[in-house]
């Protein structure tokens, strides 16, 4: 099956499904959101503990400042961003008709109207908002998890990790100071154990507020890549995460959001001889306090700080002199620096590539949760529609094979099974990614290598001494080689002349 199919499947069981329950009002309408699911974009939550971050990098990959990031009120709230012609705010209340916000900006920031409503008393916020990264991935907002406030930690577990139904999101990302043993927990009750067991597939980890890690010096991304790399390495976190990405979130943000008033800022500063620039830079408070340069209002000083930290403003003053002289490169290169584009390349690869396969996914746990939870006389069709799609969607075998190399393991050697991990897309979805080759590659020398790892893989398949419990993984890997083959042929027929 390709993916196309696999999701027409898909859809057709749930149709299937509201047939066999349409006496029953409470599962029509779970299942219309199963439907609703397969024709919106990829949900993607941001989560994590309380104080890592999460609006500021949803506002970074935004690239708007909508997404509330002080202690307030709608911190606590579970809010949705979704793709809209025209900015709204809704809120629905756990009891009572919804109601649209006033749209409130405040210094360039978007602020929520509650009026005298509580957090406790709200289900959900819902933005909508003309942003392009919202074409294609509804972000979501959660409340941090480890709160003081319980019923606030409680509402994110409901949400992310329900007990009895699939999560209302496909898939995470995950932020994190360190790697403690409450991520590694709550990212084990994230992975679901239903469709195929393919928990590995729907999770990236963040380090977030990374500039921190090296005390805001201007290697601290490299500081914190090194640390990434050891967690990526971890066999506990690598059977949870697809990747660890290190990111600087605060800088992300304002490089993202940069004001003419930001560059003229740091542009004077840029302009201080070399020693009195660090010598200042050497603290916040030095930084505050300080009268130089001429021109330079302490209320200025604040908010650049708060905008950028002093990693940012530090890395800022650096790139000026060095060819980043105008607003538009220096704020590109800035979000080069924090992170935030390896972390987006990441989502694509591994998010946006497959997210047809991960929305049917979540679609199938739902009625198989609804077909166990939920029996009666009739359905023996839809049980045996949805084994059918279990055994014969390859994408599916692909995430089954991707989570057993990553846990239990395959009896493969190291090699073996990390070129197994790559081609099944470990790495990534597109192509190209899991031959291992660069974005530019020909269509020919695509063909060439996935050719040369088919015949590898058959090889290996065909080797006697082959470990049997291993033939089922190279069966997988053939089959993800004759697809990349057929759809390599089918491109090159699309571009030959009629």
């Amino acid at each position: 099956m390709t993916g196309s199919t696999t999701v027409a499947g898909v859809a057709a069981l749930v149709q299937e499904a509201l047939k066999a329950y349409d006496d029953d009002p409470a599962i029509t309408a779970v299942l219309q959101g199963f439907a609703r699911r397969l024709a919106e974009p990829l949900r993607v939550a941001v989560a994590g503990m309380v104080k890592a971050g999460k609006s500021t990098l949803l506002n970074a990959i935004i690239g708007e400042e909508i997404a509330p990031t002080d202690t307030g009120e709608c911190t606590r709230i579970v809010t949705w961003y979704r793709h809209g012609q025209t900015p709204r705010i809704t809120l629905y209340p756990t009891h009572g008709s919804p109601r649209s916000l006033p749209l409130k900006r405040v210094d360039g920031r978007l602020v929520f109207v509650l009026g005298d409503t509580q957090a406790g008393d709200v289900d959900r916020l819902d933005v909508e908002w003309p942003s392009p990264t919202l074409r294609n991935m509804t972000l979501i907002d959660t409340p941090g998890l480890a709160s003081l406030s319980e019923d606030v930690s409680a509402r994110s577990h409901s949400f992310l990790a329900p007990a009895d139904t699939p999560s209302e999101a496909d898939a995470i990302i995950y932020l994190m100071r360190h790697m403690h043993a409450s991520d590694m927990r709550f990212l084990e009750s994230f992975r679901d154990t239903e469709a195929g067991q393919s928990g590995t597939v729907n999770a990236i980890a963040v380090l977030s507020r990374a500039d921190e890690m090296g005390a805001g010096r201007i290697d601290s991304l490299l500081s914190a890549g090194e640390i990434a790399e050891r967690y990526r390495r971890d066999q506990g976190l690598r059977k949870l995460a697809l990747g660890v990405v290190p990111v600087a979130g605060l800088l992300a943000q304002s490089a993202r959001t940069m004001r003419q008033q930001d560059f003229a800022a740091l542009q004077l500063l840029a302009g201080l001889n070399r020693a009195d620039r660090e010598k200042m830079l050497l603290s916040a408070d030095r930084f505050l306090r300080s009268t130089i340069p001429e021109g330079l209002t302490s209320g200025t000083r604040s908010s650049l700080l708060a905008r950028y930290g002093l990693f940012g403003i530090r890395l800022a003053v650096v790139l000026i002199p060095n060819g980043f002289d105008e607003p538009t490169p220096l704020a590109h290169e800035l979000v080069r620096r924090s992170g935030l584009d390896s972390l987006l390349d990441l989502l694509g690869r591994q998010f946006q590539a497959r997210a047809e396969v991960l929305k049917a996914r979540t679609a199938l746990v739902g009625v198989e949760s609804l077909l166990r939870t939920s029996p009666r006389p009739g359905t023996g069709h839809l049980a045996a529609t949805l084994e059918r799609l279990h055994a014969n969607a390859h994408e599916f075998r692909e995430l089954r094979l991707l989570a057993m190399l990553r846990t239990a393991g395959v009896p493969l050697s190291p090699e073996l099974g990390m070129e197994a991990e790559g081609l099944v897309g470990g790495w990534g979805a597109a192509s190209h990614v899991r031959l291992g080759m660069d974005q530019g590659a020909t269509l020919d020398e695509l063909a060439d290598e996935a050719r040369r790892y088919l015949l590898r893989w058959r090889a290996v398949a065909e080797n006697p001494l082959t470990d049997r419990s291993a033939l089922d993984a190279c069966r997988v890997v053939i089959r993800s080689c004759e697809g990349l083959l057929a759809e390599f042929s089918a491109r090159g027929r699309q571009r030959q002349p009629v």
